[in-house]
């Protein structure tokens, strides 16, 4: 799982503009990402062996193959 890419960008836009507008970078909060991104790559799990269930391949925002 990883973040998703695109809200972490608008996060970034976020606090670049609220530094350009006199925040000091120190005394911003830490936000963590509110949405992940369920990847699986096939040619890696064949290559390592482990076999992935249907289940968890539907559960999958993403498969690559």
């Amino acid at each position: 799982m990883s973040p998703d890419l695109h809200f972490s960008f608008k996060g970034l836009a976020r606090y670049a503009d609220r530094i350009l507008r006199g925040a000091k970078p120190a005394e911003l909060p830490v936000e963590l990402p509110k949405t992940v991104e369920f990847v699986i790559n096939l040619r890696t799990t064949k290559t390592l062996g482990i076999r992935v269930p249907q289940s968890v391949l539907l559960r999958a925002d993403r498969v690559i193959e």
